[in-house]
């Protein structure tokens, strides 16, 4: 039976994948990525209650990349803070020349 939850999201998150082909569970790194880093709040609300705030932290704790108004919104919802993200630590091993 296909879950049609991947499909209450907003098209935009998904432009570039074929939505029919994504798993709400094997897919949880990429779905949950895009909903933090493009999501609309609706989205937000979709992806927390589905995957509930300690799994949605969990998982973007093993990020390498991830935007910094996405960081500062997970840590602060999940009460865990932004320097035991692995995002964080790449970034601050990799400075930026310019910071704009």
């Amino acid at each position: 039976m296909i879950d049609k939850t991947i499909h209450l999201f907003s098209e935009h998150l998904f432009w570039d994948v074929n939505r029919d082909d994504l798993d709400i569970e094997n897919d949880k790194y990429y779905i949950i990525a895009q909903v933090l880093e493009y999501g609309k709040f609706e989205d937000w609300r979709i992806l927390r209650n589905y995957y509930g705030i300690s799994k949605i932290a969990e998982t973007a704790m093993k990020f390498r990349v991830l935007d910094k108004k996405a960081l500062a919104f997970i840590s602060v919802l999940s009460g865990i803070p932004k320097e035991k993200f692995r995002c964080y630590k790449e970034q601050q091993l990799n400075p930026k020349h310019w910071n704009f």
